[in-house]
């Protein structure tokens, strides 16, 4: 419906079209004939404009929920499920959760790690121990997971840790010793460093034991000494050097440049 502000205009206009009555004051016989008047040609009633808008009217509706419905499907939320998931003694494998905790309640012991959300989970397959360790911290409490049934936690101080890789044991072969590429002797004149003779193959280049078609390493590095070849050493204050090697470089690059593209056009 319309509110009185907004009808307060078509009341005034609906005035406007109907007759004003006058106040004055009339005679008995005068009175009498505008009655039967009236009662023997009844006047035509006119349609008022309210009725007339009446089909256009609209109605408002709340814009926004009333107080106190904001809340109310939060105020008994579903359980977090937190607590202990398994219990001492019992067999976890790698990724299973032992408890779940909102804060650090319980801390990771041996074998074990925290989430994000500071959920424990085990590292390794094994049995879970809830188990306290005075000498590491006075109050924390800690989760492991062991992999003996019998076994128990905490650790003596500076004791091996015991680790669980899940490999077949196998029988230990004995280390063979690789064939020097040189070998050494000393003499009056000092420490002689020779070649160890090839061996001799019956098809193909000679090869030397663990090595194939090369020379032995501290000969390649002494060449450029018997060569008698020294290289300068480097100044870090000589730009000019660094400044034509630069140049160099660019104008080689150029000129790649130049005959790539003169490749393409062929």
């Amino acid at each position: 419906m319309f509110k009185p502000r907004v009808l307060a205009p078509f009341r005034a206009l609906e005035r406007s079209f109907t007759p004003i009555r006058t106040t004055h004051s009339l005679t008995q016989s005068q009175s009498v004939l505008r009655t039967l008047s009236a009662s023997a040609f009844p006047k035509p009633q006119t349609p008022s404009l309210s009725n007339t808008l009446l089909p256009f009217t609209q109605v408002r509706h709340a814009s926004h929920a009333s107080q106190g419905t904001a809340n109310r499907h939060s105020r008994d939320p579903a359980g977090k499920r937190l607590g202990a998931k398994r219990s001492g003694g019992e067999y976890v494998v790698p990724g299973c959760i032992i408890f779940r905790q909102r804060g650090s309640l319980w801390f990771p012991g041996e074998n074990c790690g925290m989430g994000r959300d500071h959920t424990i989970y085990a590292t390794q397959a094994g049995y879970v121990r809830y188990y306290l360790d005075p000498e590491k911290h006075s109050k924390r409490r800690y989760i492991g997971v062991v992999f003996d049934k019998n076994e128990q936690l905490p650790h003596p101080r500076n004791a091996p840790n015991r680790r669980k890789l899940n490999m077949v044991s196998i029988p230990m072969e004995e280390k063979v010793e690789a064939q020097p590429d040189l070998s050494a002797t000393v003499d009056e004149d000092g420490v002689r460093v020779e070649d160890v003779e090839a061996v001799k193959a019956v098809f193909g280049p000679q090869l030397r034991p663990g090595y194939m078609y090369r020379e032995a390493n501290w000969k390649i590095g002494r060449a450029a000494e018997i060569a008698g070849i020294t290289a300068p050493g480097y100044d870090r204050r000589d730009r000019w050097t660094a400044w034509r090697k630069r140049q160099q470089r660019a104008e080689r690059a150029a000129q790649m440049k130049s005959l790539k593209g003169n490749k393409n056009k062929k």
